[in-house]
C-alpha cells in the first residue's frame, strides 16, 4: 500500500511539473510584464522543462480531493468550499517556495509587487484564484483517473523508464541550478539586495541582444561573451536605475 501511495505521488509529481512549466511558459510568452519583449523564456529556477511547485501542489490536490465534504448538505457548496481549501493550501505552499528563496537564497522567484492584495510580493488574491480554478479542473478531469493511469504505468514499463530518466535528470539538474544560484545569492549578499529572477533574465536576453547573441533557451545564464557575474552588474546598474526614476515619481507626487 506504501508502495503503490508512493508511486502515485511519484507519478503526479512527475505529470505537475510538466505540465506546470509548459502552463508558466506560454503564460510568461504572452501575458508577464516581466516579459514585455514577448519572447519564449524558461520559466523557473531549474534548466530543463519541469517545475518542482506544481509537482508538490498536484500531489497536494491529490491528497486534498480525498477531503470529505459531506457535513455540508449542498452539493455545490461543498466542492466550492473543497476548491477554495486547496486553493488556500496551494497558494501557502506557494507562499513558502517563495519565501525560502527570499530569505536564504537571496532572489525573488516571481514577482507580484504591482498586484493588489499581494503579500511580500510572494502570493495575491489574483492567482490564489487561479488555483481554485486549477484545482476544479483536476479535481474532474484528472483525479477520477489517477489510479486507472498509474495501472496503465505498471504494464508499459517504457513509460516506468521515461519516469526514471525524469528524475535522475531532474536530480543533476538541481544540483546544477543550485550550484548558480549560489553564485547569485553571493552576488547578492554582497551587494545587499535581493535579486529578481525573472528580470535577471529579462536584463541577460537583453544584453545578449545588443552583442548579437544567440541567447539560450534553457541556459539563461551562460553566455560565450558576458561572464555571469558582468551580466551580475548590469542588472545590478538597471536595478538601481529604475529605483532612482521610481523615487524621481514619488517626489514629483
Amino acid at each position: 500500500m506504501v508502495i503503490k501511495y508512493f508511486m502515485i505521488l511519484g507519478f503526479l509529481f512527475f505529470i505537475g511539473s510538466l505540465t506546470g512549466w509548459g502552463l508558466e511558459v506560454f503564460y510568461r510568452r504572452f501575458f508577464s510584464a516581466a516579459n514585455p519583449e514577448r519572447k519564449w523564456i524558461n520559466p523557473g529556477f531549474l534548466t530543463g522543462p519541469y517545475l518542482p511547485l506544481y509537482g508538490f501542489s498536484l500531489c497536494a490536490l491529490y491528497i486534498l480531493a480525498h477531503l470529505k465534504t459531506d457535513f455540508i448538505n449542498n452539493r455545490f457548496l461543498a466542492k466550492l468550499v473543497l476548491f477554495i481549501f486547496m486553493a488556500v493550501v496551494v497558494t501557502v505552499i506557494e507562499f513558502i517556495a517563495g519565501l525560502i528563496f527570499i530569505r536564504k537564497m537571496k532572489i525573488k522567484l516571481w514577482d507580484y509587487d504591482n498586484e493588489w492584495g499581494n503579500i511580500l510580493g510572494i502570493i495575491c488574491p489574483k492567482y490564489t484564484f487561479f488555483w481554485a480554478l486549477l484545482s476544479a479542473i483536476y479535481y474532474f478531469l484528472i483525479h477520477p483517473h489517477i489510479l486507472s493511469s498509474l495501472s496503465w504505468l505498471a504494464r508499459h514499463l517504457g513509460f516506468c523508464f521515461v519516469m526514471g530518466f525524469f528524475y535522475g535528470v531532474f536530480a543533476i539538474d538541481v544540483w546544477y541550478s543550485m550550484n548558480m544560484l549560489s553564485r547569485i545569492k553571493k552576488f547578492a549578499d554582497d551587494n545587499q539586495i535581493i535579486v529578481r529572477y525573472e528580470y535577471l533574465k529579462s536584463s541577460i536576453r537583453a544584453r545578449s541582444d545588443e552583442l548579437k547573441e544567440r541567447s539560450s533557451f534553457f541556459f539563461a545564464f551562460v553566455s560565450e561573451k558576458v561572464p555571469l557575474a558582468d551580466n551580475l552588474k548590469i542588472y545590478l546598474e538597471k536595478e538601481q536605475q529604475r529605483f532612482e526614476k521610481l523615487k524621481d515619481n514619488l517626489s514629483r507626487k
